[in-house]
Order: C-alpha cells, then sequence, then structure tokens
C-alpha cells in the first residue's frame, strides 16, 4: 500500500487543522496515511514516503523557518526522493498574505528534489490556502488536494 506523508508547522493550530483535512482526502484513496508535525519528523522519515505533502502558515510572504529548516536538512537526500509525488498548502492571517507565495516556495524544493507535483485545474491550482482557520471553501479544497495526491501516488506505486 502506498503511502504519504502529511508533514505540517502549526503555531495557531489552522494549518494543523489543513493537514487533518488533506488526511481526509489522502483516506480517500486507499493510501497509508501518516499526518505529523514537522517537530515530530525526522529528515529520514521522507525517504519512507511514496508521496509527501507540506503544510506552512505564512510567515513574511513564505513558509516557516521549521519546515524551511526540514527542507534544508533534505539537501543530504538530493536525488533520492526523485518520482515520489509532492504538494503544499498554506494558511495565512489576511488575503493577499502570501499563501500563494508560500506554496510556491515549498513545490520548488519539492521540484527541485526530482518530486512530481499535480496541479489542479479546479480551485486552488497550485495547492489549498486558507484565510485564518480553514472556512468550507478551503476545507473541500484541502481535501481535493489529498484525494489529487493520493490518486496519483496509487497510479505510481502501486495502489
Amino acid at each position: 500500500m502506498p503511502k504519504v506523508l502529511i508533514v505540517y508547522y502549526s503555531r495557531s493550530g489552522n494549518t494543523h487543522k489543513m493537514a487533518q483535512l488533506v488526511e481526509e482526502g489522502v483516506s480517500t484513496t486507499g493510501c497509508e496515511v501518516a499526518n505529523q508535525s514537522v517537530e515530530e519528523t525526522q529528515v529520514e522519515d521522507l525517504l519512507q514516503a511514496d508521496a509527501v505533502i507540506l503544510g506552512s502558515p505564512t510567515y513574511y510572504g513564505t513558509m516557516a523557518a521549521e519546515i524551511k529548516q526540514l527542507l534544508d536538512e533534505s539537501v543530504k537526500f538530493h536525488g533520492k526522493l526523485q518520482g515520489k509525488v509532492g504538494g503544499a498548502f498554506s494558511s495565512s492571517a489576511n488575503t493577499g498574505g502570501g499563501n500563494e507565495t508560500t506554496v510556491l516556495d515549498m513545490l520548488k524544493a519539492l521540484l527541485i528534489h526530482g518530486m512530481i507535483v499535480p496541479g489542479s485545474a479546479k480551485g486552488d491550482h497550485y495547492g489549498p490556502v486558507a484565510i485564518g482557520a480553514p472556512d468550507e471553501r478551503a476545507a473541500k479544497e484541502c481535501r481535493r488536494m489529498g484525494k489529487i495526491v493520493g490518486d496519483l501516488t496509487n497510479r505510481l506505486f502501486g495502489g
């Protein structure tokens, strides 16, 4: 059974709520899913997953330092994440707060690792975003992205 790892940082709880909603979407695909905070995550955990989804609040237009640190540590595995599936999501305090730049910064790191990152033709194209706590729109986008990543992971890794 393919494994999807969701790693998030959340200070206020909003990004954690998004991670739970992404997990709901992944769970509908039959993939094994691990949902854990970045504080619980070892960089080696990235090697054990077939897909990695990162979640971060937006701080000054980019990801939290805790997520960036995990990505910085992942450099020692450069080339070993090639072909895995990736995704990202973010929350911010207000509209225009940098959600999309945060998602894109995380996706750029996954792409540099050679990971496969699916977009969405509907809704939040790059990955789910929320302003504060996820509302019904954001919840739907989180579940959709989780399902998209889970479905692709199954197709690539035999679900």
